[in-house]
C-alpha cells in the first residue's frame, strides 16, 4: 500500500517542490487549500491531476481533524504561514494566529485523530534573528527580530512539546533562506531576478531595493524540501538545521543576477528606504552538519547556479508575457 502525505501550503513555493518529490516517491498527496483564499495552482498545474486538493484552514481545527480522518494521512507536512516577513508588521496578530497557533491547531488534530502520524514542522532560520553565535544550529538560542520570527519560535516549541509530551513524531526543520523560480514575487531574491528579466525585455528602467549589505545562506528550494521528507523517514524525530554554510549579500545576489543578464547592477539598481526592516536580523549563516551526518542530507544547486535559474526563467517567463 501506498503511503499518503497532508501537505498544508501545497500551492507554495515549498508545497509544490514537496508534492513532486513525494509523487517521485510513490506518494498518494493530499494537499490543502484555504476555500477563502484567492488560490494560484501556477506552482502546481503540472500536477495538479496527480494530487487530491482539499478545503482546509489552519485557522479551524474543527477542519483540520475532518481532513484527517477522511485521508488518514501517514505523514503531515505543515508548510502553510503568513509567510513574509515585512507583512508580519503589518498583520502581527494574523501572522501569530496562522503561523504559531496553527501548529498547535495541526498538532492537536493528530493527536486526536491518530497520534501515529508522523508531522513535519516547517520552523524557520528568522528565529535566529539577532544571533548570539556564528553559524546557528540547533543549539543556538533563539531571539527573533520580526513578528514573522516570533511566530516561528512559537510553532518551533510547541512542535517540541507536543513531541515530548505526547509521544508524537514531529520534527522541526530549522530552514535557512531557499530560493527558486517558484519563489513568490515579494520575496527579495524573486524580485531582484524579475526585475532584471524586465529591465533585459526593456520593461523597466530601475529596480528598487532596502539594504543590500543584508546578508543571507540562500539554498535552491527543491534540495530543502528532500530534507523535509528525510526527517520524518528517521526512526526518531528531532530537529534539524538545513542551510548551505555559505553566506552571500543582496549586493552579490544583484551583481550575479545582472550580470547573468549582461548588465551591471550599478547602472539599474536604487535605493529605497521603504523596503529597510524596522529590524534587521544579523548575519544568518547555518551549520547544517546535524543533518549532514544523521539524514545525509546535502545541498546540490550551488548559489551562482540559484541565481542563474531564477533570472532564466524569469526572462523566459517575461518574454511569454510581451508575446501574449
Amino acid at each position: 500500500m501506498s503511503k499518503r502525505a497532508f501537505i498544508t501550503g501545497i500551492t507554495g513555493q515549498d508545497g509544490s517542490y514537496l508534492a513532486e518529490l513525494l509523487l517521485e516517491q510513490g506518494y498518494e498527496v493530499v494537499g490543502m487549500v484555504r476555500r477563502s483564499s484567492t488560490v494560484s495552482f501556477e506552482r502546481i498545474a503540472h500536477i495538479q491531476d496527480r494530487i487530491t486538493l482539499v478545503s482546509g484552514d489552519l485557522l479551524d481545527e474543527v477542519s483540520l481533524i475532518h481532513l484527517l480522518r477522511e485521508y488518514r494521512p501517514h505523514e503531515v507536512y505543515n508548510l502553510a504561514a503568513q509567510s513574509f516577513v515585512p507583512a508580519s508588521w503589518e498583520q502581527p496578530v494574523l501572522t501569530g494566529e496562522c503561523t504559531a497557533l496553527g501548529v498547535t491547531r495541526t498538532l492537536d488534530a493528530i493527536r486526536i485523530v491518530d497520534p501515529d502520524i508522523r508531522f513535519y514542522q516547517a520552523s524557520s532560520s528568522e528565529m535566529f534573528g539577532k544571533v548570539v553565535e556564528t553559524p546557528q544550529n540547533e543549539t543556538t538560542p533563539f531571539y527573533p527580530r520580526s513578528p514573522y520570527g516570533v511566530a516561528k519560535v512559537y510553532g518551533h516549541w510547541i512542535t517540541v512539546n507536543y513531541r515530548e509530551s505526547y509521544g508524537l513524531h514531529a520534527s522541526g526543520g530549522m530552514l535557512f533562506n531557499h530560493e527558486s523560480p517558484r519563489r513568490g514575487l515579494e520575496f527579495v531574491t524573486r524580485k531582484i531576478s524579475n526585475g532584471v528579466a524586465r529591465i533585459h525585455h526593456g520593461l523597466d528602467e530601475k529596480l528598487a531595493l532596502g539594504n543590500l549589505d543584508a546578508e543571507r545562506d540562500w539554498g535552491f528550494a527543491g534540495d530543502y524540501v528532500r530534507a523535509m521528507w528525510m526527517m520524518l523517514q528517521q526512526d526518531q524525530p528531532d530537529d534539524f538545521v538545513i542551510a548551505t554554510g555559505e553566506t552571500h549579500s543582496v549586493q552579490e545576489f544583484c551583481q550575479l543576477a545582472f550580470a547573468h543578464a549582461g548588465l551591471d547592477y550599478r547602472d539599474y539598481v536604487v535605493l529605497d528606504p521603504r523596503f529597510v526592516r524596522p529590524a534587521e536580523v544579523d548575519r544568518l549563516i547555518g551549520d547544517s552538519s546535524k543533518a549532514r551526518r544523521v539524514l545525509g542530507w546535502e545541498p546540490h544547486v550551488t548559489f551562482p547556479k540559484l541565481v542563474e535559474q531564477m533570472v532564466e526563467a524569469d526572462i523566459e517567463s517575461v518574454s511569454r508575457q510581451k508575446q501574449a
